[in-house]
């Protein structure tokens, strides 16, 4: 598989590799995904605003379509994020395999610096099934809260998101734990693809979709569903500079384990994955990094001009168009996903005293 400008990469797997049947990532997968994981998940408001579009093209961008940029607001869904729709088709497909009475005997596991774990401790909640997960000892308190209010034991590890797999795969040959990856698996990639869908159906009209890219489940399945039901449509990911763990993989063609470093803590994953390298390198039109400090800009602006509270990962991908980094045209309907809200409160004088001032504001 050949990435626009990048490396031949590996091919997409075709098996769920926690029940060992066939699987094909596409939209009827996602499909499939939003029937599993119907009535208890929210349909996301797509929100817009004009103050927005007017800085950035007094910033020197072009004038965009309506004259808005769009918000696809994944910070308003359950926990604080988009990551449940995902968890919670991976928990509900394995209730469906094994039975609910299996996994309740067994529990599952997961490692995540919150936004992962937290999905995965409300969704187990959901089916009664015993939920632990590992994170950073340097993980967002409120996170870590989060995770616990939803009923997880929750071990916490020193060190990058790196070491806290390694401590989740000795607990899991320790307790018998069933092991649920953050973000590289079918069912949790399919379970994101639900927001394309929704993007076209609330804005048919969509020209450009932006997104952050940490591990890359959630953009590689939105891109499922946006490329089946619009092929032109544009789909850009963004990442910081120091935790560039997807475009590094596509630019080598082959997984890359980083040690990731980044005030988005939520876009830190250590690697992109088997299924997740090859879908970006496939269906994304390109992959851009930006600093810290500009991703802090795109936070101060979101909450100052925007009135939206989300945390650093959830500004990256509107950050980068702020700044200039995304290839846009004049008219271009754009919607950026902020993909979540659970922000380190003690922080907040920190973040908009480091963020960069945005062009045109």
């Amino acid at each position: 598989m050949l990435y626009r400008g990048g490396m031949p990469t590996p091919p997409l797997p075709t098996t769920d590799p926690m029940t060992g049947a066939p699987f094909t990532m596409n939209l009827e997968a996602v499909k499939a995904a939003m029937v599993r994981t119907a009535g208890k998940l929210h349909m996301t408001p797509l929100l817009s605003s004009i103050g927005a579009a007017d800085t950035f093209h007094l910033g020197g961008g072009p004038i965009l379509g309506d004259g808005r940029i769009r918000f696809k607001s994944e910070h308003l869904q359950r926990t604080g994020s988009y990551k449940v729709r995902g968890m919670l088709n991976r928990v509900k497909s394995l209730v469906d395999h094994f039975g609910v009475e299996e996994m309740r005997r067994r529990g599952i596991i997961t490692y995540s610096a919150g936004n992962a774990a937290a999905a995965y401790a409300w969704a187990g909640r959901s089916y009664g099934i015993p939920v632990h997960v590992v994170m950073p000892a340097s993980a967002v308190p409120e996170k870590i809260a989060a995770c616990k209010g939803y009923g997880a034991t929750v071990h916490l590890n020193e060190g990058h998101m790196g070491n806290s797999g390694v401590l989740k795969d000795q607990l899991v040959a320790e307790l018998n734990l069933i092991d649920v990856h953050p973000f590289d698996d079918p069912m949790v990639i399919a379970g994101h693809g639900s927001i394309g869908i929704e993007i076209l159906e609330q804005l048919p009209e969509t020209d450009v979709v932006i997104g952050g890219l940490g591990g890359g489940g959630m953009l590689c399945g939105t891109a499922v569903a946006l490329r089946a039901l619009k092929p032109a449509i544009r789909i850009y990911g963004v990442e910081p500079e120091a935790s560039s763990a997807v475009k590094q993989a596509v630019d080598a063609g082959s997984i890359v384990n980083i040690n990731p470093n980044s005030v988005a803590d939520g876009l830190g994953a250590p690697y992109a994955g088997s299924w997740t390298l090859p879908l970006a390198a496939t269906l994304l039109d390109g992959i851009v990094t930006l600093p810290d400090a500009e991703i802090l800009g795109g936070l101060r602006f979101a909450m100052e001009r925007v009135k939206q509270v989300i945390e650093p990962a959830g500004a990256a991908a509107f950050a980068a168009l702020l700044f200039g980094r995304i290839p846009v045209i004049r008219g271009d309907r754009v919607v950026v996903i902020l993909s979540g809200g659970n922000l380190n409160l003690s922080r907040i004088p920190e973040f908009l005293a480091s963020a960069a001032p945005v062009p045109g504001a």
